[in-house]
């Protein structure tokens, strides 16, 4: 995956990822100086790749894709249902044009048990998330592996159990992806997260503590783009915030009230402190 500098999550303007989202994000991001869109797929088979591929390719702005799996078609429930689920959004994923594929692409948001994870659970997910990524190896694809916090997902909560998972599939195209929104919760320091992945990480999510305006908020920053900086990191970093959340994933992800004022706060004063701090740590 050769996504690198900075780009911004689709969620700042949509979250069903259609024809008008489409025309109204990917401007956005030139007018506001963004490298790369994360796209995420609530529903890949509803994408209308063509579209979205040809405004991609007109405003020439990359892209990645995100999504998770849905909880009825999961590889410790259904690895099937799971593994056709995945195949198909990467074809959709390669269909728009991106470089790579990433999120919750091992277990669903919402995936817990009331207990901790078990072996057969994690050989279950490996076997699944090793055919996922052969098939995305097909296509060019990278294929990320995105630890959350634990009230989303039981299975990958920290850099930890991201780089084992990572490491029992060992394929090339697979990588570790951070978010410093979950890692405030799970880590025992940002750094040691950051630090701890260094060899695969390839992409980080960079979300204010309450998932609003970057630098409104409780995270070290410094710590991150440091730590950032000391394992010479030049993949993706992309600004998350979820200024737009339909129910379904305000549900999942526990978001009941506004984070941020305005989307345009986000994307000047959130966006500026980003850049502003890579800068001083020479990341970009």
């Amino acid at each position: 995956m050769t996504i690198s500098g900075f780009g911004v999550h689709t969620a700042m303007w949509a979250m069903e990822w259609n024809r008008e989202a489409a025309e109204y994000a990917i401007p956005e991001a030139v007018r506001h100086d963004i490298a790369f869109l994360e796209i995420t797929m609530l529903d890949p088979e509803g994408v209308d790749a063509a579209h979205t591929r040809a405004l991609l390719e007109k405003h020439q702005v990359a892209c990645v894709a995100s999504l998770g799996l849905p909880l009825d078609r999961l590889p410790t429930n259904n690895p099937e249902g799971a593994l056709d689920f995945l195949k198909m959004a990467l074809d959709v994923t390669a269909s728009i044009g991106a470089e790579a594929m990433s999120g919750v692409l091992y277990g669903g948001i919402g995936q817990r048990t009331g207990k901790r994870p078990t072996e057969a659970e994690y050989d279950a997910t490996a076997r699944v998330v090793e055919k996922a990524a052969a098939y995305a190896r097909t296509k060019g694809l990278g294929f990320g592996l995105e630890a959350v916090n634990r009230y989303e997902n039981h299975l990958l909560n920290s850099a930890d159990q991201a780089v084992r998972l990572c490491e029992r599939v060992g394929a090339e195209n697979v990588f570790v992806h951070l978010d410093t929104y979950h890692m405030n919760i799970e880590e025992k320091g940002l750094a040691n997260g950051i630090l701890r992945a260094r060899e695969h990480l390839k992409y980080i999510h960079l979300s204010a503590s309450d998932r609003g305006t970057p630098g409104m908020d409780t995270i070290q920053w410094d710590e991150v783009f440091c730590a950032l900086a000391a394992i010479d990191f030049k993949g993706g970093m992309a600004m998350e915030s979820f200024i737009t959340v339909p129910p379904q994933i305000a549900d999942a992800l526990s978001v009941w009230r506004d984070v941020a004022p305005s989307r345009d706060e986000v994307l000047t004063d959130g966006l500026s402190f980003l850049k502003m701090k890579a800068r001083q740590y020479g990341l970009i």
